[in-house]
């Protein structure tokens, strides 16, 4: 039988999800990263969310800064509470001692002090100081095994705090139980900030770099979809049942609709019909099978005038709890943050069908475009998984033409049912046109529609009979013969 390690919970969103838990109860732990990364937000963010979980906390300042201009820092800050300090949360300057007396005594300092608050974790603040009073490596090495077994023999958890991006080999390294990093980099003209665990000896973690945010309410981790998600949480339902697409006549190309859990993709330019499609979807859910729409160019209020002005009133779907629009604006915002956002949502609101409008605009999140595959395959897998039926659309560039351009590379391959969608033009008539190109283990019907809008609905019917090259754009009429 597999022991399980005792945890202390970081209170962190997402980092103890990384951590499979936390921080494992009784070992040590480097924070690195460059000044103003987050390495004290999230010192002080763990320690004020154990001491709400009933532990107690004492942090030793081996810098000069004061601890009250540190106090008026934190106060901008939902998770401090000053007043804890003082009982519970203890901090304690030990840099004088430090440039006075060396590291022997500021050992024998903290570990009277541990002893004397009872403190189930401890936060030195400053190891860079310590390490340039140390007059080897060795005696780096020393400073830390000390201070490392003088807690662990209290049971107290040690976090340790760096401004210096220390190497694998450095000493402090081997003596560590893990190793957190926190880093920015530009993106354009934006600061993206990550979070990496380094090290987790003896225990699981999500490995590589993870976005992360500080804000009001302080750090936030939005770990990778990939890595989270590596495999599905669910197995899905084994049972094959179709799902009502809300229009009837696609429903017929499609052979009586879609089947659950399925994911399909529609393609196709701006004004094409793509958002349209997804209301008559969403306007067929209930309360016992709910939809959610997840946009991000719609507001909730342009989606149900364009729900009325096709007959698809969703206003009373929304009030009986069967419909949610969620709106994502495209101008803030993290893939990991918003994929986890439409998790959520699928979540809280039981949803069984799930309109995205658009897969661009994960794209345009994106900081690593070469990420979006994997990214697009754990999300679908997921919902999936959770038996959701997924509605996709992505615009396509081209208004006219016959160049398709595709979301990520092998998108295809991840979606069960592809809809292209184009703009013909015909005897100087600009027409909808939609065909059904893929339909993952069932028969369809791979025609030219014609697509008709108008306030009774959604409209489809066989058209272009005679007529060549309309899928690129420009049909013309062939002669009979």
């Amino acid at each position: 039988m597999v022991e399980q390690l005792k945890r202390l919970r970081t209170g962190i969103a997402g980092l103890d999800t990384l951590l499979k838990g936390g921080l494992v109860i009784g070992s040590s732990y480097i924070v690195q990263g460059h000044p103003g990364s987050g390495k004290t937000i999230l010192a002080n963010q763990l320690a004020c969310n154990h001491v709400r979980d009933g532990g107690r906390v004492l942090v030793a300042t081996l810098l000069s800064e004061s601890h009250e201009r540190l106090f008026q820092y934190l106060s901008t800050l939902s998770f401090f509470d000053r007043e804890m300090v003082g009982d519970t949360l203890q901090f304690v300057s030990a840099f004088d001692t430090l440039e006075q007396d060396g590291l022997d005594a500021v050992v024998r300092l903290l570990r009277e002090e541990i002893a004397r608050h009872h403190a189930s974790l401890l936060i030195v603040d400053g190891l860079l100081n310590a390490r340039t009073q140390a007059a080897t490596p060795v005696d780096t090495k020393k400073f830390v095994s000390e201070l490392q077994g003088h807690a662990a023999f209290a049971g107290c958890t040690v976090l340790l705090l760096t401004s210096s991006r220390l190497e694998e080999g450095s000493p402090e390294h081997t003596m560590v139980d893990g190793v957190i990093e926190l880093s920015e980099q530009m993106a354009g003209n934006a600061a993206v900030r990550h979070v990496h665990l380094r090290k987790t000896r003896g225990s699981a973690a999500l490995s590589g770099r993870h976005e992360c945010l500080i804000g009001e309410d302080g750090l936030q981790v939005f770990p990778r979809l990939e890595a989270l998600y590596s495999r599905p949480t669910q197995l899905g339902s084994q049972v094959l049942e179709k799902v009502g697409t809300g229009v009837p006549d696609l429903d017929r190309m499609l052979g009586g609709g879609l089947a659950q859990g399925s994911v399909s993709l529609l393609m196709g330019p701006s004004g094409v019909g793509k958002t349209a499609l997804g209301i008559a979807f969403l306007a067929a859910s209930s309360r016992e099978s709910p939809g959610l729409h997840f946009g991000f160019y719609e507001t909730p209020t342009r989606l149900r005038l364009k729900a009325q002005a096709l007959g698809l009133g969703i206003d009373e779907l929304e009030r009986s709890g069967a419909v949610q629009l969620c709106w994502q604006p495209t101008t803030e915002g993290l893939l990991d943050q918003v994929g986890a956002r439409l998790l959520e949502q699928v979540q809280a609101s039981g949803a069984r069908r799930v309109v995205i409008d658009s897969l661009g605009a994960f794209g345009r999140l994106a900081q690593d475009p070469a990420r979006l595959n994997a990214f697009f395959r754990a999300l679908t897998g997921e919902l999936r998984a959770r038996d959701v039926t997924v509605l996709l659309t992505w615009e396509m560039r081209d208004i006219f033409g016959a160049e398709i351009t595709a979301p990520a590379p092998d998108l295809s391959s991840l979606v069960d049912n592809l809809v292209l969608m184009r703009l013909a033009e015909l005897d100087a008539c600009v027409h909808r046109v939609l065909s059904v190109i893929k339909v993952r283990d069932s028969d369809h019907d791979p025609s030219l529609q014609s697509l008709t809008l108008c306030p009774q609905g959604i409209r489809l019917g066989r058209a272009f009979e005679g007529a060549a090259g309309v899928l690129s754009g420009t049909a013309v009429q062939q002669d009979d013969r």
